[in-house]
């Protein structure tokens, strides 16, 4: 009976949890329909362009890909740079020169396979193989590896961020500053600056392990990765800090996970989205994580630099910024002033 008690007691305190309900059970629904959608879509079909080629290999080649045809090499390595298609062809004699740019060694091996059919094997090792970014030895984890401690990064802050806010919140520390003077702005910058100095050190100590402990590929700088890392954690931080505003304890902030943070990865890049429905290449925009890993592989993998990334990090700080300023507006249901 006395456990019959507690089971009780416990099903009573959950039913009168309606967001703890509702997220139970709506949370997993929902990751496993953004999973279904985005595997189901799964790319198989390559991108490629064709400068010069027998009619006849364009022609089978069109049946099996994405094929454009284009005046130049120099428009083709454009393409190729802006990542709007997957490899080029150009034939000197009867010998193709083949492209990739490389990063992402899934779809590398997509083209390679694709070329495969048109070819015998010894005809596609006798062409000329070349590489824009990464190489025929990248693996998956090299190319998800700028994903990864993005993501690592955005997920561990948020978490630590914004359970320390929400003890600060319980332990009624935060209701002693928000009785002085000091307002609201001044508050949510105070928390933010001193949370952020753990998160700097948390972020440099995760970026050193990656590169230098796990041999992660680093082509661009060292330092433009670690400014895009740390306003990455910038907005987890100010994100963290302003969902905790909205839980009463752990449980209810961790119920923000499966909604706020599970798709983050899912539309990173991990995944690719090209023949995913529009609707998630349009709430893949939504998430920030979006524009940090975009901005790390483009420095890790291709070499480019802040100035090549700004667009994204520009984003990123308008994330972090708008956070910011919603954290401030969110204590208004703590004090008036």
């Amino acid at each position: 009976m006395r456990v019959l008690s507690i089971a009780k007691r416990l099903i009573k305190q959950l039913r009168g949890d309606k967001r703890s309900i509702a997220l139970m059970f709506v949370a997993p629904v929902f990751v496993m329909y953004l999973l279904s959608a985005i595997l189901s879509s799964a790319t198989t079909t390559p991108n490629l362009d064709v400068v010069s080629a027998p009619n006849a290999y364009v022609n089978k080649l069109q049946s099996m890909a994405n094929v454009s045809r284009v005046s130049s090499e120099e428009i083709a390595l454009k393409d190729l740079n802006n990542k709007s298609i997957d490899a080029y062809i150009v034939f000197n004699g009867n010998k193709p020169k083949i492209t990739l740019e490389g990063a992402d060694p899934s779809i590398t091996s997509l083209v390679m396979n694709t070329l495969n059919k048109l070819s015998t094997n010894s005809a596609l090792q006798n062409s000329e193989i070349n590489f824009l970014h990464g190489s025929k030895d990248m693996g998956a984890f090299d190319s998800m590896a700028p994903i990864l401690m993005g993501f690592f990064i955005f997920f561990f802050v948020f978490l630590i961020a914004g359970v320390a806010f929400l003890r600060e919140r319980i332990s009624g520390t935060l209701d002693r500053i928000l009785a002085t003077p000091l307002k609201r702005w001044e508050i949510v910058l105070g928390y933010f600056l001193g949370f952020g100095s753990f998160v700097a050190i948390q972020t440099i100590i995760l970026q050193v392990f990656s590169v230098y402990g796990l041999n992660v590929p680093m082509v661009g700088s060292f330092w433009a990765v670690l400014v895009i890392n740390l306003v990455l954690a910038s907005g987890s931080l100010a994100l963290g800090t302003l969902l905790s505003a909205f839980a009463r304890n752990e449980f209810q902030l961790f119920q923000f996970i499966p909604i706020v943070i599970v798709p983050q990865i899912m539309f990173s890049g991990i995944f690719d989205l090209r023949n995913s429905p529009a609707w998630a290449k349009i709430l893949s925009k939504i998430f920030p994580m979006t524009y940090g890993a975009e901005a790390l592989r483009d420095v890790m993998l291709r070499g480019k630099s802040l100035i090549d990334v700004k667009y994204d990090l520009i984003m990123l700080i308008g994330y972090a910024l708008l956070f910011l300023v919603l954290n401030t507006i969110a204590l208004k249901k703590y004090r008036r002033a």
